[in-house]
């Protein structure tokens, strides 16, 4: 499909309704509201397109932003390409989905986790956390500096309350990916995860809360979750 075709349908399958609650999450304008079902649809139909992904971005709308984290071709995207897309990611809704799950997809995501989360700006810093979160779901545990990891864990339990909000929730769940996707380092991240407690984050004019660590490691550990073929969702 052309650049000009996917704005079209994007235009025509976006919805009032949808606006509405993209608001309350927090999804800043320009925004036509469409389904994510509806873009599943396009992405079937495109697959993977490196140049329309890039395109889509450039335009700023979060309907075309998050269908090019669909149909991005991870293994072509650079580390400029990524760079630029969190800069201009304009939302968390963006830089910690659709720029989070390609970049632990790329060659480079550990690698641009480790820079991101050391970053003033709080979208990015907590892209960088949900990165990392991405790549322990996807990476096998060999690959994994299991230290590098620990230390961030605790890291965290010091720092977390007097986070800013984005970072807040993204280290949050970082020991969760922790804890449900490596099990070498799952005891430790349940009894951290205890000592955080609840964390508490402005989740905007919704029903959503922070899951607590501890109950929902277990969880995942009950229902035998195992590593991710992709990140994107």
């Amino acid at each position: 499909m052309e650049f000009q075709e996917v704005m079209l349908y994007l235009e025509e399958h976006g919805s009032e309704q949808n606006r509405r609650i993209y608001d309350n999450h927090g999804v800043p304008d320009p925004k036509y509201g469409v389904k994510v079902s509806d873009l599943k649809k396009l992405q079937k139909i495109i697959k993977k397109d490196y140049k329309l992904s890039l395109q889509l971005f450039d335009t700023g709308n979060y309907d075309a932003m998050y269908l090019a984290g669909l149909i991005a071709d991870e293994k072509a995207m650079t580390k400029e390409d990524l760079n630029n897309w969190v800069g201009n990611s304009k939302s968390e809704s963006i830089a910690c989905t659709t720029v989070a799950w390609i970049a632990s997809e790329s060659w480079f995501g550990i690698e641009l986790a480790r820079e991101w989360i050391q970053s003033d700006v709080e979208t990015i810093a907590a892209a960088g956390w949900s990165t990392y979160g991405s790549s322990l779901s996807l990476l096998p545990s060999d690959v994994l500096d299991m230290q590098e990891i620990s230390q961030y864990i605790d890291h965290i339990a010091k720092v977390i309350h007097e986070e800013r909000e984005e970072v807040k929730y993204q280290m949050n769940l970082f020991v969760i990916a922790a804890g449900g996707y490596v099990p070498e380092l799952s005891e430790k991240a349940k009894e951290l995860g205890e000592k955080i407690g609840k964390v508490t984050v402005d989740m905007g004019n919704t029903a959503c809360k922070v899951p607590l660590i501890r109950p929902y490691i277990e969880k995942m550990e009950a229902r035998g979750v195992k590593k991710k073929k992709q990140a994107r969702c």
